[in-house]
């Protein structure tokens, strides 16, 4: 099935259509770009192996490879996973919560560009990262800024509408502790915001003596 992205990616539409008739111009021409500083917040922690969800047209996972980092890209879209192999990345068109290689053996796993509202529920997508990430692991998100909170809307681009959710800086630390996680940083840079989160260990010998 054709990704709701495709259209965007392939230069048709720019605007993502919300309920209540606004619309929000998509950064299409950022994602095709190379990293920017900004996207170094990002990059800079990865020392792989990297799954990237929703790699889009493959700039992270791209740069990753030309720094000798182990990096897969995972993306719905024929479109973004032929973009991101025509730039010398590995991806695959595969549904994220679909069967993915090495599941609990990656260092890092991206969630850049807002993917954490991918599907529209992030405590279940956080749940899914935390089953593909390795004890010892961290997840990287790109956040909404501070007071957005979370926020969730049926949206569409140019055929059905799918759910999507934004995730606000305010919001992820009670989204981590939910899902098996906790914050070890909160960046931003030029008003994009990261957060990353790693795996909250249980001391199950201490558990056990109370």
């Amino acid at each position: 099935m054709t990704s709701e992205f495709d259209a965007a990616l392939l230069g048709h539409t720019d605007l993502l259509l919300l309920p209540d008739g606004r619309s929000l111009l998509l950064p299409i021409a950022r994602w095709s770009a190379t990293p920017c500083p900004a996207d170094e917040q990002l990059l800079r922690r990865c020392t792989g192996p990297v799954l990237d969800l929703g790699c889009g047209p493959g700039r992270l996972v791209t740069a990753l490879g030309r720094r000798g980092v182990i990096a897969l890209g995972v993306d719905s879209s024929p479109v973004a996973v032929r973009l991101t192999t025509d730039r010398g990345g590995a991806a695959l068109c595969r549904d994220i919560f679909d069967r993915l290689p090495a599941e609990g053996r990656w260092q890092q796993i991206l969630l850049a560009d807002g993917n954490i509202g991918i599907g529209g529920d992030p405590v279940v997508l956080l749940r899914r990262v935390h089953r593909l990430l390795a004890p010892t692991g961290h997840v990287l998100i790109e956040v909404e800024p501070p007071g957005t909170g979370l926020r969730r809307e049926q949206v569409r681009l140019t055929g059905s509408a799918f759910d999507w959710a934004w995730v606000g800086a305010d919001a992820i630390g009670l989204l981590a502790v939910v899902t098996g996680f906790r914050v070890t940083e909160l960046l931003d840079h030029s008003g994009r915001w990261f957060a990353v989160l790693g795996k909250e260990v249980r001391d199950d010998a201490t558990t056990a003596t109370r």
